[in-house]
């Protein structure tokens, strides 16, 4: 028997008068949450439908409309009764969630069908010993690309497992460009190489995919996947950590070859081990899923933008209208050469450092967020991925003109 009919979540002004029989609580305890969900549904409607322009570097912005499609089906997906971070990943209900994410990334990237595609945790700095560890086989070296932070943190790590040949290296440059086709030296019996696209950091980006011969390719692009059309067959390996262009942080994309799997190294814990989630379908233990349904919400979305093809337009424009912006200024600068500049990330410092405050507060003011530049390079910078509109440019653009006839 009940003692206490009491319900203390109940928000002010529902009122509850105690039953006099169990059936009747049971009734009353499902009308209070009706109840409940009804206020939900009335305060939605009210709610400012305002957003800021986060031009974070990541976790990142994501599309108004996965947003609010993810808070339509929160408390009751697909009539289910459950909300998706509710279900069991094993159910009939996830599985299909997670079926369809994978079947639309394949289409949106047009992955070849000897290519698995894996949904893991852990992060793209896990995949710098992931990697390693799983395709060095019986060799003992590695080529690798240095050209800013994150190829640093990835060559680092493979330094714990194999002999590292800097196959091309701009530090010397303060990585303000990327190395050129010819000047690479490549190792034709290194066991892979590895790069970095996009450096989100220092907004450096490869034009070109290196050519490594029968080597296998290795890339992560954590800030430059879906962004454009790739032709995926040229790489052995891609990587991504989600929270740019794919989702929220805490899910990681791996595309690996077939061929490529299987070859771990002796002693390799089982998670580490890529056959591990590819015999189970990313499903050897629970993985991310609410973060695996929000990325399935993404591309369904790039899919209704007209994919990858008709974002490569937005970004180039959005990208080519900021670098103008800074180019044409005698008050803003970007280090970073005219060949190798990033569409996603686009650093850039004021004449004078100590108006760096005020140009970000008065950036807040006008919901212009998240502009500081990386610790390691100061000044600012504008990480404009795929869910940043248009429009949050072209306000960007008028604030910094703005800002500069007041200061400059």
């Amino acid at each position: 028997m009940f003692l206490n009919y009491s319900i203390p979540f109940l928000r002010p002004g529902l009122s509850f008068i105690p039953p006099a029989h169990e059936n009747d609580l049971v009734m009353a305890c499902q009308g209070a949450i009706n109840s409940l969900r009804c206020g939900f549904n009335k305060q939605k409607k009210h709610r400012s439908m305002a957003r800021n322009f986060n031009f974070s570097a990541g976790p990142a912005m994501l599309p108004t409309a996965v947003i609010d499609r993810a808070r339509e089906e929160m408390l009751d997906w697909n009539g289910s009764g459950m909300s998706v971070m509710e279900m069991s990943h094993r159910g009939k209900e996830f599985v299909s969630i997670a079926e369809k994410a994978e079947a639309d990334l394949r289409e949106i990237l047009a992955i070849p069908d000897n290519y698995k595609v894996l949904f893991l945790q852990g992060g793209a700095s896990s995949q710098f010993a992931m990697v390693p560890l799983n395709l060095l086989k019986d060799k003992k070296n590695a080529d690798y690309l240095n050209t800013g932070m994150w190829s640093k943190k990835a060559i680092a790590e493979a330094k714990r497992f194999c002999d590292v040949n800097l196959a091309g290296d701009t530090s010397e440059g303060n990585f303000t460009t990327v190395p050129s086709q010819n000047t690479l030296n490549l190792n034709p019996e290194a066991a892979y190489a590895h790069y970095t696209p996009n450096e989100t950091i220092g907004g450096v980006e490869f034009g070109y995919i290196p050519e490594t011969g029968d080597v296998p390719l290795v890339a992560d692009m954590s800030s430059t996947i879906l962004s454009r059309p790739i032709d995926v067959s040229k790489f052995g390996v891609i990587y991504a950590g989600a929270q740019k262009n794919i989702g929220p942080s805490g899910l990681t994309i791996v595309i690996i070859r077939e061929d490529l799997i299987g070859h771990p190294a002796d002693g390799i814990p089982t998670m580490f081990n890529y056959a591990t989630h590819s015999d189970s379908g990313s499903m050897y233990n629970t993985p991310p899923t609410y973060n695996w349904y929000i990325a399935g919400l993404v591309f369904e979305w790039i899919k209704e933008q007209g994919g990858l093809p008709a974002l490569a337009e937005i970004n180039r424009r959005k990208a080519t209208k900021l670098y103008t912006a800074i180019d044409n200024s005698g008050f803003y600068s970007n280090p970073v050469a005219e060949n190798a500049r990033s569409w996603m990330n686009i650093p850039f410092t004021l004449s004078d450092s100590s108006l760096d405050a005020a140009f970000l507060s008065g950036a807040a003011e006008q919901g212009l967020l998240t502009l500081k530049g990386h610790r390691s390079v100061g000044g600012m910078r504008a990480s404009i991925y795929n869910a940043m509109p248009e429009e949050g440019v072209d306000i960007l653009i008028s604030y910094m003109q703005e800002f500069e006839k007041k200061h400059g």
